[in-house]
């Protein structure tokens, strides 16, 4: 009888103590690290839930910010929070930028060192292609100018970027449109995009013709290019691409919580691996702009764009620096213009350079002369011209490792070992880089840049 009771006294004294154990552990505050989808390894964007990917505002919410009503959409049931802030993440990975806004420069920091970039397959790491990358971060993102319609082209284009570089690194990724995405096409981008994923509505004032622009003088133009048949002559909606690409997208409100970003349009191809982070490349090496092909212009589609050009050198002769890649531009020191331009639906670049006030002041003298309405400019050669013009020569970089497809052109990296090591599909019987409608050797032989082995091959 003793011996049951001590039984049933040890028993009752377990279970205080197993009460009190889960109740110490139930009400503790633990010190530690945070446990966060960031120490884990895994996407940025990712949750606990699986679907719970941070996009941005709820849906249908518009913020208020400086540039009026962001049209930012998401499919997040909650509030947004800082850390839903597109680029306000202060990570252990090095992100560069203050929490909102105040972008500064990714190369102040002094942890980009900390895992040094594989580069060559004779650099540690190279094939190392599994897992989280290690190092730090830039303050990057990818973005994505698409319709609702182009859901399964942009998702062929998302797949490639992550299979090929993302889904090791988990950066950010920005989808602009003129209407409001669907939910289809969130939950499908969504899904593919390793990092947190934003999605925001182009205001009508940067999709749309200015108050300057005579209607019936626009209209004729187009009826005329229709006629002479000149590709997207007739197309008032690529016009209107091609002006918010020249001067709008790096001001959208998402955007501004950045410093870098990376073009991705729908339907290309990458085909080889890429070993490093190209946006941390560029900041370590104080590159901001950058390119994988180039190619002359449709002479018909900017019959007066240099006129253009040459005002406003003459009007602002403070933004155009020494050493810069007139050489590239034209071949007589700038009285003309020889049409080359870097072929901008692959671009890696810095934000911060678009927002100063020499490529601010640049484009507002194009627009307001109307030559993406009368005419029929493009964002390449805006660009082009621009960092020709205001960029250092050395601060233009072409990616001869990232292999690159946008329907007509290929970039394939010559050298057959090359594309071994860099584990390439390409043809290089595809490859653009040295025919003779390329600009490519050019900018080779402006940089004194020796061209690869091989490329005689590859000329016409």
């Amino acid at each position: 009888m003793a011996a049951g009771s001590a039984r049933i006294v040890r028993y009752i004294l377990f279970a205080f103590f197993f009460i009190a154990v889960l109740y110490f552990i139930s009400h503790s505050s633990p010190q530690g690290l945070p446990l966060t989808p960031d120490n884990f390894g895994v996407g940025k964007g990712s949750s606990s839930s699986g679907l719970g990917k941070t996009e941005g505002a709820p849906s249908g919410e518009k913020e208020s910010t400086g540039f009026g009503s962001t049209g930012i959409e998401s499919s997040s049931s909650a509030g947004t929070s800082k850390e839903d802030i597109p680029g306000s993440k202060q990570s252990t990975k090095g992100k560069g930028s203050s929490s909102y806004g105040d972008i500064k420069d990714s190369t102040a920091h002094g942890d980009l060192a900390e895992a040094p970039m594989a580069l060559t397959p004779a650099d540690a790491g190279w094939d190392n292609l599994l897992g989280t990358a290690p190092g730090p971060r830039m303050n990057a993102t990818f973005v994505s100018l698409a319709r609702n319609s182009d859901v399964w082209d942009i998702a062929r284009s998302i797949r490639q970027v992550e299979d090929r570089f993302n889904r090791r690194y988990n950066y950010d990724w920005v989808f602009l449109n003129d209407k409001p995405f669907d939910a289809q096409f969130k939950r499908v981008t969504t899904s593919l995009v390793s990092g947190k994923t934003f999605y925001g509505e182009i205001p009508h004032e940067h999709w749309s013709f200015p108050d300057f622009i005579d209607q019936d003088k626009a209209k004729k133009v187009r009826e005329d290019m229709a006629q002479r048949k000149i590709i997207y002559g007739d197309s008032v909606s690529y016009r209107h691409m091609c002006r918010f690409e020249s001067g709008f997208f790096f001001q959208q409100p998402l955007m501004l919580n950045y410093e870098w970003y990376w073009r991705v349009e729908p339907s290309i191809e990458l085909f080889c691996d890429i070993h490093y982070d190209p946006f941390r490349f560029m900041a370590e090496n104080k590159k901001k702009y950058s390119f994988v092909l180039s190619l002359y212009e449709y002479v018909e589609t900017i019959p007066t764009l240099w006129d253009s050009v040459k005002k406003f050198m003459k009007n602002h002769p403070e933004h155009i620096v020494e050493g810069n890649s007139m050489g590239f531009l034209s071949d007589d020191g700038g009285d003309t213009y020889n049409h080359c331009h870097f072929w901008s639906n692959f671009e890696v670049g810095n934000l911060n350079w678009l927002r100063s006030k020499a490529y601010t002041d640049f484009f507002e003298a194009l627009d307001k002369d109307g030559g993406f309405f009368y005419e029929r400019w493009g964002d390449a050669p805006v660009h082009s011209i621009a960092a020709g013009l205001m960029l250092k020569k050395e601060e233009i970089h072409f990616f001869n490792d990232i292999a690159y497809y946008h329907v007509p052109f290929t970039h394939c990296p010559t050298g057959e070992k090359t594309r071994i090591d860099l584990g390439c599909h390409c043809n290089p019987k595809d490859n653009f880089d040295w025919k003779g409608y390329s600009c490519t050797a050019r900018y080779f032989e402006l940089n004194g840049l020796e061209k690869p082995e091989g490329y005689e091959n590859q000329q016409d």
